[in-house]
């Protein structure tokens, strides 16, 4: 899943993305409320932290422009500020969930997780395609009941496919999602990495659950779609 962090805090900003990235979510990061806004209309985040105090525009003005231009990004603000009417205004403006510095990182994970479970409906921490079970909590995959060890970007990979489960999700969704601004879109990376999820989801005697529509996409689930190749 992709996130924007916006902090202008440079040491703050730094330890809070690594750990961010360390838990194989991809961070893109802004220092102030203008090169937020930019970001986000060019960038189809998941989920935006975003600080309060902020150069030139305030994360206030930040959320409320963010609203107003139509975007559905999940926002976690970070304050300093402690003030009830603080954390009312930021909620009545469309912020999601609140939490106040100092924090403690593993609260702004679960914050982040339970933020990112929100949709139309609510997903269910563990995500379930056949045989195959994605603890979003643990980060981690089992099919048949057995471990599979992923790396960091195979996890996010798998997870972004897990929560589509069953629609075809074309190359350009996926590089917005599970890459952040500095991935080239006409690299195969992307496909570098289906095939190592393959060799580990789809190992040898079990049902492939990993398929192909050339030109369109690729696809999780029990069978392949209509014009699907394995």
């Amino acid at each position: 899943m992709r996130l924007l962090l916006v902090e202008d805090d440079p040491l703050l900003s730094a330890s809070v993305a690594r750990g961010l990235r360390e838990q194989a979510y991809a961070v893109d990061v802004a220092a102030d409320g203008k090169s937020a806004l930019y970001q986000a209309a060019i960038f189809p985040y998941d989920l935006i932290v975003l600080d309060v105090m902020l150069p030139g525009k305030d994360g206030f003005e930040v959320l409320s422009e963010l609203r107003r231009r139509g975007t559905t990004a999940r926002v976690l603000m970070l304050t300093s500020r402690d003030a009830v009417q603080d954390r009312i205004r930021g909620l009545d403006l469309g912020a999601d969930d609140y939490l106040t510095k100092p924090f403690d990182f593993q609260e702004l994970l679960a914050r982040i997780r339970a933020l990112l479970r929100r949709g139309e409906e609510l997903a269910p921490a563990v995500l379930c395609v056949a045989d195959l079970e994605v603890d979003t909590r643990a980060q981690s995959a089992r099919r048949a009941g057995e471990e599979i060890r992923l790396t960091a970007k195979e996890y996010a990979l798998l997870e972004f496919l897990a929560r589509n489960a069953g629609r075809v999700m074309p190359r350009a969704e996926i590089s917005d999602h599970v890459w952040d601004e500095n991935h080239d879109p006409f690299s195969n990376l992307i496909e570098v990495y289906i095939n190592r999820l393959r060799r580990k989801i789809d190992r040898l005697g079990l049902e492939p659950l990993i398929h192909t529509r050339r030109g369109a996409g690729y696809l999780l689930g029990a069978q392949p779609a209509e014009g699907e190749e394995e």
